[in-house]
């Protein structure tokens, strides 16, 4: 199945193939404070609609996750990184979907504060 999402203003839209069978919230820093709730799909499964430049990246600590978000609206949308075998990944933020139900979606709890 294929869910539609963006930032609030628009100005970033993505697809992505899959079903969410549960949503990963951290406690790391960025993830606390911004309330993602996250969906781990391969960066194959992730279509950017918009051009690349319209997004902003944002890294800190080790670097190795590119936190995308809307210049204009500050929404973050997904994280691109790669998985420890080196295959990409993108981490969707389930919250920028636009037809989940995110209450239905089953959380778990990661410790990424201890990273």
């Amino acid at each position: 199945m294929s869910h539609q999402g963006s930032c609030h203003c628009g100005r970033i839209a993505f697809t992505v193939e899959g079903e969410p069978e549960s949503g990963l919230e951290c406690n790391c820093s960025i993830c606390q404070r911004r309330g993602h709730v996250l969906w781990f799909v391969p960066r194959s499964a992730l279509t950017l609609l918009t051009p690349e430049a319209d997004m902003a990246t944002y890294t800190f600590n080790k670097h190795s996750i590119r936190h995308q978000f809307c210049a204009v609206c500050g929404c973050g949308v997904f994280g691109l990184a790669s998985m420890p075998d080196g295959t990409p990944m993108a981490a969707i933020n389930l919250r920028s979907l636009t037809d989940i139900d995110l209450a239905s979606v089953p959380r778990q709890f990661f410790d990424g504060k201890s990273l």
